[in-house]
């Protein structure tokens, strides 16, 4: 039986310090989902998550982090348990209760002057 993983120390220090935030804690559930937070000074923590081709980010206050986060969990293992592929319809449903963003600096997190 599937269960979640807490994977934060696979990562050293220097890897858990990422573009201005720092990961709390990593989590998978069998290898397919991911939620991990990332908190930073002044600014809302950030919930990273992925499952299948669906991936995205979830701001939050610090103090309502943890309990977001848990929520999401549950709800990404259900559907994981249910189907094992992400549907359409539970990521319009899921974008739309988080507000769920696009992590822009996975593919915009460069110098545009170093390709010149």
């Amino acid at each position: 039986m599937a269960e979640w993983k807490n994977v934060t120390d696979t990562f050293s220090e220097e890897q858990r310090h990422y573009n201005g935030k720092y990961l709390e804690i990593d989590e998978v559930y069998n290898d397919e989902v991911e939620v991990s937070v990332f908190s930073a000074d002044d600014e809302p923590y950030e919930i990273y998550f992925s499952y299948d081709k669906y991936y995205g980010i979830v701001y939050a206050e610090k103090e309502k982090v943890y309990e977001i986060r848990d929520e999401m969990k549950q709800e990404l293992q259900a559907e994981y348990d249910k189907s094992r592929k992400v549907s359409n319809e539970f990521i319009r449903k899921f974008s739309k209760k988080y507000d769920v963003c696009m992590p822009n600096d996975i593919y915009f997190n460069f110098d545009i002057m170093d390709f010149f």
